[in-house]
């Protein structure tokens, strides 16, 4: 991602996911499965396989529609990854027969009878082991940036993922917005408008951080809750905020665009307005297709994160809310981080 580095150059070089074994990713519900119900909840391990197609396999396995199959979060395709998929069971059907449930690139580990379909979002954080390989920099010096990254969080950056191979997905936003050439495809519109509120958020939060306020709170700010989708305005900004800030409790916040007005007053809103001036014609678009405002925050706390190191590879491991992007946390460790499967599927 070519956007400001909250914490110095990065300190190291390297390559991620040469194979799928070296980004693996775990997902972490925050719930557990209700024991009963009309669907078997299944925790699916995934090799090499983006999310929406193996639900479309658990629904032909199992005799139901793909929309019926539910998911929280979309994963990384080339990656091992471990989500729950929720699928519409029989009452007469144990829900340990999904444990026969497998594929090319995928198999069933865990199966429970629950109550609900899953939804989009409901899952709580995502953990991650990502080796780097071919590792290049001073062991001391990357040592102190992932210090840094502990005690600090970094941007909260969408990532590369979220526009698409190439950008593909922000260069349709752009031709919707600036020619009316809207995708035919639904899902493609769908993409394309979250580029274009990304590509905002991306810059508002890029403006902070060379200002050097991204981790803090300005007069007016919109104050997002850690790990919350709420927020609330801060017209003024006391001790007992700023020491909340510190703790990592609460963060500043950036907008998602659409419909409304922003909560935010003051400096911060003035750098959303600039940011959405010179995107006018995103901006537009977003408004148009009846998005409405809504808020994330600036800042990722990177949590529990711990870290092997040998001459040539680095093992990561940290926890991550969901909506995060891992790429975030290594755009403040690695200057090149050649990826084969940048920017991916998902």
């Amino acid at each position: 991602m070519k956007l400001a580095h909250a914490h110095g150059a990065p300190p190291a070089r390297g390559r991620i996911r040469k194979e799928p074994e070296d980004f693996q990713v775990e997902e972490r519900l925050g719930f557990e499965p209700d024991g009963v119900g009309a669907h078997a909840l299944l925790v699916v391990e995934k090799r090499d396989a983006n999310t929406g197609w193996v639900a479309a396999q658990l629904a032909r396995l199992a005799g139901v529609h793909p929309r019926d199959v539910g998911y929280s979060g979309l994963k990384d395709r080339h990656a091992v990854t471990r989500q729950a998929y929720s699928v519409p069971w029989p009452a007469s059907l144990p829900p340990e027969e999904g444990l026969a449930f497998a594929g090319e690139g995928f198999r069933v580990l865990a199966a429970n009878r629950h109550g609900r379909k899953l939804r989009p979002g409901s899952h709580r954080a995502n953990r991650f082991t990502i080796r780097v390989r071919d590792l290049a920099g001073d062991q001391a010096a990357i040592a102190d940036r992932l210090r840094s990254i502990a005690a600090q969080g970094v941007p909260n950056y969408f990532g590369p993922q979220r526009f698409g191979r190439d950008g593909a997905n922000l260069t349709r936003a752009r031709r919707w917005a600036d020619a009316g050439e809207s995708p035919r495809d639904r899902a493609q519109r769908g993409f394309a408008l979250s580029a274009a509120r990304s590509e905002i958020f991306n810059r508002v939060l890029e403006w902070r951080v060379l200002r050097g306020d991204w981790d803090r709170l300005l007069p007016g700010e919109s104050v997002m809750l850690d790990g919350r989708r709420s927020f609330f305005a801060a017209p003024v900004i006391d001790a007992a905020l700023e020491e909340r800030c510190r703790a990592m409790d609460v963060h500043p916040s950036g907008p998602l665009w659409g419909r409304g007005e922003s909560p935010a007053t003051g400096t911060a809103r003035e750098i959303e307005d600039l940011a959405g001036a010179r995107e006018g014609a995103l901006v537009a678009l977003l408004t148009s297709q009846g998005l409405d405002h809504e808020r994330r925050g600036l800042r990722l706390p990177v949590r529990d994160l711990a870290w092997t190191h040998s001459d040539d590879a680095l093992v990561l491991g940290f926890e991550l809310p969901r909506g995060a992007f891992a790429t975030a946390v290594l755009h403040e460790l690695l200057l090149e981080a050649w990826d084969p499967d940048e920017p991916g599927e998902e």
